[in-house]
């Protein structure tokens, strides 16, 4: 995250693609169309539900709903809950019961529930489009949990195996046996963040030799894995690899500096991506995170306007997605933010 994305703090930001160019991935339910705003009865509303606008990751989404917005003659808006669960779901009551907009683009702090309030702007004839993280309690399946809604999502638990494979990949990458891992849990209030969690310890406890030391809340800022890296190195000093959000990792790379630590990212920040190129960070799980807030967008907008769209989108099908990788995997992007 995501969160993310994930301050997952508004910062400048350059897309890899132009927003209004973003390919949709042809899958069931036929294929999205973008066509312009003003074609159906004046400039279409875009409420953006997103986790927190002190989140690097968000506020990377939202400038990619607003650019295409903006370029198809639409206005889109970002109603912030700051990670509260409970904010969002009434920011979503309030937006439905007052008809403030045509399409809604959910970024879940809490799945199950947003639910209701989901259900109402459905039935209120509302485009709601999914994004990031599921909305329901399943935290493995990108289908919609909830009938008459659009996904696209980065399904948790593929995105913590992918996490943990990577850090497989460090240990093995030195020959490490025994090798002690670190996991930077991001908010264990969110179910979404103990889904991806569980799935990536599973994965590393799988591995031989491999062995989870510390499991610890890790956060979406660098001061909050700045104090998870102290407290993590107080009780085991000899952590060889460290997983965990982006902004938690540059905060525990700061507090260990001149240890031989290697650092998997959950993160697609030009930060991020450039410190994977030049071999500072061993990996990281990637995301064109503006592209795929303009994606949001776009699918919302057509189906506002009464266009065919797919039901189900993952994200890691959205060019140009390179879901995680090591430096030579990473060498063709740049990042979409800043942290």
């Amino acid at each position: 995250m995501v969160a993310p994305r994930t301050a997952l703090p508004a910062l400048a930001l350059v897309a890899l693609l132009a927003a209004g160019c973003v390919n949709p991935a042809e899958q069931r339910g036929g294929s999205a169309t973008t066509a312009p705003a003003t074609a159906s009865g004046g400039a279409k509303r875009i409420g953006f539900f997103g986790f927190a606008k002190a989140n690097s990751f968000s506020a990377a989404t939202f400038a990619g709903v607003e650019e295409h917005a903006r370029a198809n003659g639409a206005t889109a808006e970002f109603l912030d809950p700051n990670f509260d669960a409970q904010a969002q779901v009434q920011q979503l009551q309030d937006a439905v019961t007052a008809e403030r907009f045509d399409v809604f683009v959910v970024q879940a702090n809490d799945g199950a529930a947003v639910v209701p309030a989901i259900q109402s702007a459905v039935r209120a004839g509302i485009s709601v489009v999914v994004q990031f993280t599921p909305v329901g309690t399943r935290y493995d399946t990108a289908e919609p949990q909830v009938d008459g809604t659009i996904t696209l999502i980065d399904v948790p638990t593929l995105n913590g195996e992918g996490l943990g494979r990577l850090a497989i990949q460090a240990c093995q990458s030195r020959k490490l046996s025994p090798c002690e891992v670190a996991y930077l849990e991001g908010l264990k209030a969110l179910p979404l963040d103990n889904a991806r969690t569980q799935a990536a310890v599973r994965v590393l406890e799988s591995a031989p030799g491999v062995r989870v030391k510390a499991q610890v809340e890790g956060g979406y800022t660098q001061e909050s894995g700045r104090k998870a890296m102290q407290d993590i190195l107080q009780k085991d000093p000899g952590i060889d690899v460290v997983i965990g959000s982006s902004q938690a990792v540059l905060g525990a790379e700061a507090v260990a500096k001149g240890k031989d630590i290697l650092y998997v990212a959950n993160g697609a920040s030009r930060q991020t991506v450039e410190a994977v190129q030049r071999g500072r960070w061993f990996g990281a799980y990637y995301l064109p995170v503006k592209t795929l807030g303009a994606r949001a967008a776009e699918l919302g907008l057509a189906k506002a306007l009464g266009r065919s769209v797919p039901a189900t989108n993952v994200m890691t099908d959205v060019p140009p997605a390179t879901s995680m990788g090591t430096k030579d995997a990473l060498a063709r992007v740049s990042g979409e933010y800043d942290e």
